[in-house]
C-alpha cells in the first residue's frame, strides 16, 4: 500500500509498505483523513527527535526510521475483532497512542504518561500518512453518520486542548478571563475547547499579522507582544487583577515571562507547548504572587472519549475554519510540509488523504 514515510530531515517519501496485518485484538481501518502536527513539522525539520533511531528502536514498537508518519487520523472500519462494537464501513476516530498498559504510570491510569510511551505515525506500527492502518480496536471511536468525517481529524488536536484545560483544574469558566500565548493550532484548538466550556474573556498574544486575523475570529482580544505590553493589557482588560489562568501553545521566553506578568495573585500557568530550549522560570513573579505552574503531556483515554462526545454534540463551534488546506498523499511534500515551512502562519490544519476523489 502507498504511505508517506520520514527518512529524515526534510526527506519524506511517499513509498510502497506492505499492508497491516491486524492481530487478534485489533481493527483494520481504512484511513480518510489525517492532519499535519507541529509535532511532524518539527520532526521533518530538526529530526528525528521523538522518531526513533536504527540504534535506539522503540521499546514497544521494535521499529525505528524509516517510519510512517501521521497520528492525526480518522477512517472507516475493514475489520474488526468478534466481540467488539465495531463493524465493517462505520466511521470511527483513532485514538493514535501507544502504551505499555504495565507501567506504574499505566497501572495508575496515566497512560498518557506511559514510561514507554510512544504514537503510531511517529514510533512505528504504521500512521495515518496511508492507506490503512491496524490499531487496538479499544482505541477506535465510533462516530454516527452526522459527524463530517473530513472534519474528524480534528479530535486529536482538540483532545491535546482538552486534556491542557482539564489540567488547570479549573471546573467553572464562566466567569474565568485567560490568556492564550501562541495563536497556532494548538493555541486555537485551546480557544475551541474552552469556548466549549463557556470562558468568559479569551486574550492571546500572537505576533504574527495572519495568525491574529485568525485569532481574533473566535478570541476577545489579540495582542501583538512586540508592540504591546500583555501585562499591562490583561490588567486593563480584567480592572486591575490580571488574567486567571495561561495557556503556553508556543513554548518560548519571551511568552512564558509575559504570561506570568498577565496573571493575577494565585493564578495558574499551564504549558502545553513543547519548548526547544530550557524553561527559565522567573522566580519573583512566581513567588510574590503565589502562582501555580503545571503542565499537561498529550492525553489519555478519558480525555479523548470526552472530546470525541463533545464533538458529536456540536460544542466546538466554527471548528471547521482550523482546517486550511486538503491535499493528496502524492503532495505531501510539496503540498504539506514545505508548505507548512514556507507558509506557515497562513495555515491552521492541512489535512493528507490518499483518495483524489475526496478532495
Amino acid at each position: 500500500m502507498k504511505a508517506a514515510q520520514f527518512f529524515g530531515q526534510r526527506d519524506i517519501r511517499v513509498t510502497d509498505v506492505p499492508k497491516p496485518q491486524p492481530k487478534e485484538n485489533e481493527a483494520l481501518v481504512a484511513i480518510e483523513w489525517c492532519g499535519i502536527c507541529g509535532s511532524d513539522l518539527h520532526e521533518y525539520l530538526i529530526g528525528p527527535m521523538v522518531i526513533p533511531r536504527k540504534e535506539r528502536p522503540h521499546p514497544l514498537t521494535t521499529e525505528h526510521l524509516p517510519v510512517t508518519m501521521g497520528h492525526e487520523f480518522c477512517g472507516r472500519i475493514m475489520s474488526a475483532p468478534e466481540g467488539s462494537n465495531l463493524s465493517q464501513g462505520q466511521a470511527v476516530m483513532v485514538d493514535p497512542r501507544i502504551y505499555c498498559s504495565d507501567c506504574t504510570n499505566c497501572k495508575a491510569s496515566s497512560t498518557n504518561a506511559c514510561k514507554s510511551w510512544g504514537f503510531k505515525g511517529l514510533s512505528g506500527s504504521g500512521g495515518g500518512f496511508s492507506e490503512t492502518v491496524a490499531i487496538d480496536a479499544k482505541l477506535c471511536y465510533p462516530l454516527p453518520d452526522s459527524v463530517d468525517l473530513s472534519l474528524a481529524a480534528l479530535i486529536e488536536p482538540l483532545t491535546v486542548a482538552w486534556r491542557g484545560v482539564k489540567v488547570s483544574s479549573v471546573t467553572e469558566w464562566s466567569d474565568k478571563s485567560v490568556l492564550v500565548i501562541g495563536g497556532g493550532p494548538v493555541g486555537i484548538a485551546v480557544i475551541h475547547v474552552l469556548r466549549a466550556k463557556g470562558c468568559k474573556q479569551i486574550f492571546v498574544s500572537e505576533p504574527t499579522a495572519l495568525r491574529a486575523a485568525q485569532n481574533k475570529e473566535i478570541a476577545d482580544q489579540v495582542f501583538n507582544p512586540i508592540t504591546e505590553n500583555v501585562g499591562d493589557r490583561c490588567r486593563e482588560l480584567t480592572n486591575g487583577p490580571g488574567v486567571d489562568v495561561v495557556f503556553d501553545c508556543a513554548g518560548i521566553q519571551k511568552g512564558l515571562d509575559a504570561g506570568m506578568d498577565a496573571l493575577r495573585y494565585k493564578g495558574i500557568y499551564t504549558n502545553i507547548a513543547g519548548w526547544e530550549a530550557p524553561m527559565v522560570v522567573p522566580l519573583m513573579r512566581l513567588m510574590l504572587k503565589e502562582l501555580t505552574l503545571k503542565a499537561s503531556m498529550a492525553y489519555d483515554d478519558i480525555d479523548f472519549r470526552e472530546t470525541v462526545d463533545a464533538f458529536v454534540a456540536g460544542r466546538f463551534k466554527g471548528v471547521e475554519r482550523m482546517v486550511t488546506g486538503r491535499i493528496h498523499i502524492d503532495d505531501i511534500a510539496t503540498k504539506g510540509f514545505e508548505e507548512l515551512v514556507t507558509n506557515k502562519d497562513q495555515h491552521i490544519k492541512i489535512l493528507v488523504t490518499t483518495y483524489k476523489d475526496k478532495l
